[in-house]
C-alpha cells in the first residue's frame, strides 16, 4: 500500500515539517557527493551505534543525528513522503515549536528502543524512520476519522482507494510489530532494519502526545468535531 494524500486539510503552513525535509534532504545529497570510503566514516561518526554508545556516552549526540542520515534513495524517499504526508496536520495541531520537540523527542526514544533490544549491535542505525512513527502515533489519535487515499496493487493493477487512517496506520504498526518480534527470534532473516526503533517511535508517539498537542482554546481555529475525539 502506498499512501498518497490524506483527507485532512492543513490550515496553517507546516514550517518546521517543510525545514526537517529540506535537512534531511541536504545531508543525503551530500551522503551522495561522498566516495564509499569517506560515506562509511561519515555513516559511522554521525549514525548511533548501540555498543558505541553504550561504551562512550559522550557520543550522546548520534541519537539526534542519525534522524538525519539515510541509506538510499528508497529509504530518503519513503521517510520524507511520510514525513510530508502526515507531518503537516500534527504540526498544525501541536503548533511549530512544540511539534519540532515532539519530533526530535519521538526519534530519541526510538534510538534508545533499539540500544535497548541490541545493546552490542556495531552496526550504525541511522534514518527518520523511528521519529517519523512517533508522528504517525500522533496522527493515529488526533485524526481517528480521517481517510487515507491509497495506491493499492490487485493482481498487478494498481487501484485507487480510500483507506480509513486508524486502519492503514494500524496495519503498518502491527506489520513492525511482526517483523520485529521475528528479528528477535530469526535475527538473520529480519537483520538490516531496526523494526523496535520504529515500534519505540510509535508508542513515545502516543505517550507523549498529551503533553505536546494544544487544546481547543489554545489552537484559537477550529477543526470539524469529527477531528477531535476529546
Amino acid at each position: 500500500m502506498i499512501p498518497i494524500q490524506d483527507t485532512v486539510q492543513s490550515r496553517s503552513v507546516p514550517f518546521v515539517t517543510w525545514v526537517l525535509i529540506l535537512l534531511n534532504g541536504l545531508v543525503f545529497l551530500h551522503e551522495l557527493t561522498l566516495p564509499l570510503e569517506r560515506l562509511e566514516q561519515f555513516v559511522a561518526l554521525w549514525g548511533m551505534i548501540p555498543a558505541q554508545l553504550n561504551a562512550d556516552p559522550t557520543t550522546w549526540f548520534t541519537l539526534i543525528t542519525c534522524m538525519f542520515l539515510h541509506g538510499g534513495w528508497m529509504h530518503f524517499i519513503g521517510n520524507m513522503w511520510t514525513l510530508y504526508l502526515f507531518g503537516d496536520n500534527v504540526e498544525d495541531r501541536m503548533g511549530s515549536g512544540r511539534f519540532l520537540l515532539f519530533y526530535l523527542v519521538c526519534g530519541i526514544i526510538a534510538s534508545l528502543t533499539h540500544i535497548l533490544i541490541d545493546p552490542r549491535s556495531e552496526v550504525p542505525t541511522i534514518g527518520a524512520s523511528g521519529a517519523i512513527a512517533g508522528v504517525l502515533g500522533a496522527y493515529f489519535v488526533l485524526f481517528p476519522t480521517s481517510r487515507i487515499i491509497t495506491l493499492v496493487p490487485v493482481f498487478f493493477i494498481p487501484m485507487i482507494v480510500e483507506i480509513p487512517a486508524v486502519f492503514f496506520i494500524g496495519v503498518w504498526f502491527l506489520s513492525q510489530l511482526f517483523s520485529g518480534t521475528l528479528a528477535l527470534i530469526g535475527p538473520g532473516h529480519y537483520a538490516g532494519v531496526a523494526w523496535w526503533a520504529h515500534i519505540g517511535g510509535f508508542v513515545a508517539g502516543l505517550a507523549v502526545l498529551p503533553i505536546f498537542k494544544q487544546s481547543r482554546r489554545q489552537y484559537g481555529r477550529f477543526y470539524a468535531d469529527e477531528y477531535w475525539p476529546w
